[in-house]
């Protein structure tokens, strides 16, 4: 996942004194930031160093990732007046996603970059809130006390994810996944009749080019499928689905991606490899498995567990495999 930099002393190294978003911007730091990883953990693709939020600070809007709390916008957005007021994304704004993902491609050489954006849902939840937030009670609450205005916030949040989206595969990026991180909050019938069809439209920008598109959320193994069905090629899962039971949901012809429990880094290393196993086993039904973790990389992982893990699944044969099913 996306965050596996961020466990790195030579990160820290080079993010002090520079804010996350103001690092995301520095086209040569984002590129180092991206390249840490791969040089490190000698993992198959690079994830690009950036944030969810990116569009909007692009867009002109006030915010800041906050240490320890998260993104902060100085102005929420809950009126169709606030709605109203918000700014066009110019597509010159993206020059330096464009030129950091240049210079990341120049450097992988035949490792692949995965280029990222936040889903609308959760882009529209931080702008609905102004910050982090447990329930996420604020867009879920508009979605049916001024569906007009939920609909327009989250119309502008998929044109500026979407191409988020596009700027990085134009710009050499070969997949592209979209974080739906606050979907898990939602009822299926609120995903499907308020959601779906803009995360859907934020895959049309995208829709077309070639590359692999990834959907990922945490908490939403009841809307796996709708995921699915909104233009994901390749369905993500966090840790709390089993894979094969994933594939049982999704069928066998969808690819998966996912999903080491994070929480397993720090256990001894016969528990952590056991479970590692277990998830190729779970995986192994499915038409593809893009192993990874099953959400984000703890700030406090030992990156010598990290190299492990990565050197024990490029180990694994496939003679060696005994499929798991639901």
């Amino acid at each position: 996942m996306r965050q596996a930099g961020r466990s790195l002393p030579e990160y820290r190294a080079l993010r002090e004194g520079t804010s996350m978003l103001d690092a995301c911007l520095d086209p040569e730091m984002a590129a180092e930031i991206t390249l840490q990883p791969v040089r490190r953990h000698d993992v198959d693709a690079a994830i690009f160093f950036s944030d969810i939020v990116i569009p909007l600070r692009l867009a002109g809007i006030d915010v800041e990732i906050v240490p320890n709390v998260g993104p902060v916008l100085a102005h929420p957005v809950r009126t169709r007046a606030d709605v109203e007021a918000l700014p066009q994304l110019d597509d010159d704004a993206f020059a330096p996603i464009t030129e950091a993902v240049a210079r990341t491609v120049e450097q992988l050489g035949s490792t692949p970059l995965i280029g990222f954006a936040g889903a609308p849902f959760t882009l529209a939840a931080y702008m609905v809130e102004g910050r982090p937030s447990r329930d996420h009670l604020g867009p879920r609450t508009m979605m049916h006390a001024d569906p007009e205005t939920w609909d327009a916030l989250a119309s502008w949040a998929a044109d500026v994810s979407g191409r988020f989206m596009r700027a990085q595969l134009m710009a050499g990026a070969s997949a592209a996944q979209l974080f739906d991180s606050w979907a898990g909050s939602l009822g299926r019938d609120d995903y499907a009749a308020h959601v779906q069809k803009h995360s859907a439209a934020a895959f049309s920008h995208v829709a077309g080019l070639g590359a692999p598109l990834i959907h990922f959320g945490t908490g939403t193994g009841e809307i796996l499928d709708l995921m699915k069905e909104a233009g994901a090629d390749v369905v993500g899962i966090d840790y709390r689905v089993n894979l094969a039971e994933a594939t049982r949901r999704l069928g066998a012809q969808t690819p998966l991606q996912g999903n080491i429990d994070p929480a397993l880094l720090t256990a001894d290393w016969d528990v952590l490899e056991a479970h590692v196993r277990d998830v190729v086993a779970a995986g192994s039904g499915a038409a593809g498995h893009v192993l990874n973790l099953g959400h984000g990389v703890p700030p406090s992982t030992d990156p010598e567990v990290l190299t492990r893990v990565v050197s024990l699944i490029h180990s694994i044969s496939p003679a060696e495999i005994e499929p798991t099913r639901a």
